[in-house]
This record gives structure tokens, sequence and C-alpha cells, in this order.
């Protein structure tokens, strides 16, 4: 993995709270390796200058974002990373009954109810035009996983693993919520309720639209929170997700790090780990969701059939919008058609190994090379 330590704009520890990313630092024992030093500076210098405007946000609006209340039950787009939760996410956030956390509200998300005008030019500048693992547009105002904004207020997110990868195992437990204290799981239901209650703020009347693949994992503890949430969970061939997710590490592990990456084969079995755990868990509390709260997605047939995967999504879910915006939805898809997907190349020994990986859901979906 080619890491360039003067890459810096990239990593997301420099929109975390000062005091979340003291605890982060604290928790690798202050550890940061050579190639990490400028990132790790970086991300000091700007949390620490921030750190002053978020005292004033918590101060101007703690009481008003405590009382806004999440009047319409959220819908949730999960599914491993990798298998179209993105264009999923896009593409519904077309229906403007919906409200969602955009990528700026996530890079910076405890000061972007007043300091927006100050900050997102600064976030804006540091963004890439696409992702960096693949060419899919990036932006300030467009939807964005909630899953950084959790990383830069709490200790307890899947991306502090790519930040901190000697410690990656540690990070990833927080995926499923297994094998952590009673303590963390409050912490982590707090922060995030109160963060979808920001959003909710600057939104009021609207359904939160929310895209987190580490949520897949975390089903009873969103239920717990939200007992009328609806769920979208999007599939895809494991064989490609395999190939995807490891591209996905490589691109954009180099540009979070400020650690040395472990090795190629534990960084893998790490990977492969995760997505068993967190598929095994996802089917068995998929049993608590009411029936008409969910409805699944095969990435392949979402790929080809856009539209009409579209609205058998709203209604499934008993989802308003769709006659009104199903023209924006057909603008929306023909403005992504050039967007392909990769391409890849499988011989026998490599698609044997990512078989003993991931039989399980290899054989439960019938999915082959």
């Amino acid at each position: 993995m080619e890491i360039d330590p003067f890459e810096i704009n990239f990593t997301p520890l420099p929109g975390s709270t000062f005091t979340n990313l003291f605890r982060l630092f604290a928790q690798n024992h202050f550890r940061v390796d050579a190639i990490g030093i400028p990132r790790a500076l970086y991300s000091l210098f700007l949390s620490g200058v921030m750190s002053p405007l978020n005292v004033w946000e918590k101060i101007r609006f703690d009481k008003k974002v405590k009382n806004t209340p999440i009047e319409k039950h959220p819908l949730f787009i999960i599914g491993h990373w990798r298998s179209g939760t993105t264009y999923l996410h896009n593409l519904l956030s077309q229906n403007r009954n919906f409200a969602y956390p955009t990528t700026f509200q996530t890079v910076v998300p405890a000061i972007f109810i007043r300091f927006e005008k100050l900050i997102k030019p600064i976030v804006e500048a540091s963004l890439p035009p696409t992702r960096p693992e693949d060419n899919v547009p990036l932006g300030a105002d467009l939807p964005q996983e909630e899953e950084y904004a959790m990383g830069n207020l709490c200790p307890y997110s899947f991306y502090n693993g790519w930040c901190f990868p000697r410690k990656m195992e540690f990070y990833y437990r927080f995926v499923c919520m297994e094998d952590v204290s009673e303590r963390v799981i409050n912490e982590w239901k707090r922060v995030y309720l109160y963060y979808l209650k920001k959003i909710a703020f600057l939104n009021p009347g609207k359904q939160l639209l929310l895209k987190n693949p580490a949520n897949t994992g975390r089903i009873k503890l969103l239920l717990e929170m939200f007992p009328d949430a609806k769920f979208i969970h999007i599939y895809r061939n494991p064989y490609h997700v395999f190939m995807s997710m490891k591209r996905d590490i490589e691109a954009e592990m180099s540009l979070y790090c400020i650690q040395k990456p472990k090795d190629d084969e534990t960084i893998e079995r790490e990977m492969a780990k995760l997505y068993l755990q967190m598929m095994k868990k996802y089917f068995r509390e998929k049993e608590l969701i009411p029936e008409g709260d969910i409805t699944e997605v095969r990435y392949e047939d979402f790929i080809s059939h856009p539209f009409e995967e579209i609205k058998r999504i709203h209604e499934e879910l008993s989802l308003p919008g769709f006659e009104e915006h199903k023209e924006i939805f057909k603008e929306y898809i023909a403005s992504q058609s050039k967007i392909k997907p990769h391409v890849y190349k499988f011989d026998e020994e490599l698609k044997e190994k990512i078989y003993n990986y991931w039989s399980y859901t290899i054989d439960k979906w019938g999915y082959d090379v």
C-alpha cells in the first residue's frame, strides 16, 4: 500500500472534536508513525482551531437540538460496503420528502448548524471531484454516510480503524457492537441520536434518509431507538464485493491512516471476518423488523433496472413522493449512465479463496462469479 505522508487533506480526523481526537490518540497510546506525522499535526491544528466553534455551537443550540423531535421514522439504507448503497442513497435523495446528512455535515458534525458559511469553503477545497476508490462524484452538499460523523464525535466508528490501522480489529468491533460494554453502547446511542436530531433540526418535518453500511450489524440497536424505522437492505455478489472492498481499503486507508497499516494478508483476513460477522448478525436480527418495514434489493437488478427498483421500494415501504418525483428519478439515472462498475477477473485459486471466506452468503443468495 503506497502512502504519501504529505497527502493530508483527505483524512477525516481534522473534523473531529478536539475531545474526541484526544480520546482516539489516547486509545492508541499516542502512537503516530512517521508516515502519519503530517496528518496528525494537520488534524490536531484544525481540530484545535475549530474547538471554540464546537463549544459555541453546543451552548447556542444544545437545548433546541435536544428538544427537536424526530417526527417520522427514519429510513435506513443498509448493506455491506461496495454493495451499491451510495447509488441507492443518491437516487432516493432526489425525493425531496427526505432529509439526509451531507458530506459537509459528516466532515464537521459539531459545527455545521452555525458555521456553514465559514467552514464549508474549507471542506469544499479539500474534497476531490470524485471518490478515491471510484469515479462517483463527491461534493460537500451531496448525501453521505453518517459513520464518518460518528467517527468525529466518538471513538466508536468503523473508519477509525482506517485512521489507526494498528488497532483495526478494535475499531471493527463497533460495527456489530458485540463484546463491548453497555457503557459504550449507551454512549454510541446518545451521540447518534443527538447527531440525527441536528439533521432533523435543520430539516423540520422531513423523514431522515440514512445510509450507513456499518448499521447492517446494528439492527437491534436501531430498533431500540426507532421501533417504527424502515430498512432497505441492498446486497451484491460477494465475489465482487470482496474485490471491490480490497480496492476501496487500499485507496482510502492510504489517505486516512496516521499509522503504518498492517500487512495485506492481515487486512484481508480482518475484512473477510467482519463481513461474515456482520452478515450473520444481520440475518439474525432481520427477524426483529416488523413485516412491511424492510425490503431487499439485489444490486445486479438495481443496476440493470434502477427506475423499476426505486418504484418497487416506494411501493413496498409505502414511501411518499414517487409520482411527483419520477421524472427527477429518471433524469438522475440518465446522468449516472456513464459510471460503470469495475470489471474483475477471477482464476480458480482466487474464486476458491473467496468461497472459503464467504460461502455463507454465496450459497444463501445463489451467486457464482
